[in-house]
């Protein structure tokens, strides 16, 4: 008789422990991990936009995330930034190793296929870098014979190949930083991407006074939130989101912040964003 209750305890000791696990796993993200947590993608070489030094995160997608995070209930200490280069940002998606991308990400029918946008939280456009004594680079059409640079995955160099100089020779980099590093070596003759990004790299300060921006953009770039194909929940409540960003106030706070120092001036009539997509 002693044996069989001493057996019954343990039984019922281990069944609470299997309780207690199940407890663990139910994914509601309380408890000792003190709240849900989120891992969203960014760039980490863009000064302005997105940029990581040491442990520390700046730009205005970083800022647009954090804001669209916190309103989905998510605090900022639950926050995991993880580098997603622009190859890379489908598969990341697709894979759930983020679960939302603030990392430049134009809008486009053919990642469309593939991935679902929120937004755009901004509207920017195709621009050059050049050297800042450069005289004979004044838009996309000067680019024939000339070494463009741009970075992999992206599609702004193709384009300007595609319609504005046949004859352009295009050097493709894994991050624009090297771009802007080849750019000053006189590897490349210019770097193409949005006007956001090259005024984030001529404004800083180990740049000033090296680059410009030739100030003639061509295309038009809407910043879209990514998202898994199909996850139309997260994306009605990320526009929900950033409506309630800009109406605050918030959003041209960060833009100030973040875009303000370069000078750069954006298209009035769609920033702060009026309207925001369908979530399809």
């Amino acid at each position: 008789m002693r044996q069989r209750i001493i057996a019954a305890l343990g039984i019922a000791g281990l069944a609470a422990t299997g309780l207690v696990a199940c407890g663990d796993d139910s994914g509601s993200g309380s408890g000792s991990s003190g709240g849900e947590k989120i891992t969203i993608g960014i760039k980490y070489d863009q000064p302005g936009i997105g940029l990581k030094e040491g442990t520390n995160y700046t730009g205005m997608d970083v800022d647009v995330a954090k804001y669209v995070a916190k309103e989905l209930g998510y605090s900022e200490d639950n926050i995991t930034f993880k580098e997603s280069p622009s190859a890379q940002r489908e598969t990341l998606l697709a894979n759930g190793q983020v679960k939302m991308i603030f990392a430049s990400y134009s809008i486009t029918d053919a990642r469309k296929e593939k991935v679902s946008f929120a937004g755009p939280y901004l509207t920017a456009g195709q621009d050059l870098l050049v050297k800042a004594d450069n005289t004979d680079i004044t838009g996309p059409d000067a680019l024939n014979g000339k070494k463009l640079c741009s970075v992999t995955g992206s599609t702004s160099a193709q384009k300007v190949k595609d319609k504005f100089a046949k004859t352009v020779q295009l050097q493709e980099y894994d991050g624009y930083s090297k771009c802007v590093e080849a750019l000053g070596a006189g590897a490349v003759d210019a770097l193409t991407t949005d006007n956001t990004i090259l005024a984030g790299y001529a404004s800083q300060a180990a740049n000033q006074g090296k680059f410009k921006v030739v100030g003639k953009t061509f295309s038009t770039e809407r910043y879209g939130v990514g998202l898994k194909k199909g996850d139309t929940e997260t994306c009605t409540k990320v526009n929900d989101a950033l409506k309630k960003m800009v109406d605050s106030g918030e959003w041209q706070k960060a833009f100030d912040k973040n875009l303000g120092p370069s000078g750069l001036k954006l298209d009035a009539a769609t920033n702060p964003p009026k309207t925001f997509d369908a979530c399809a």
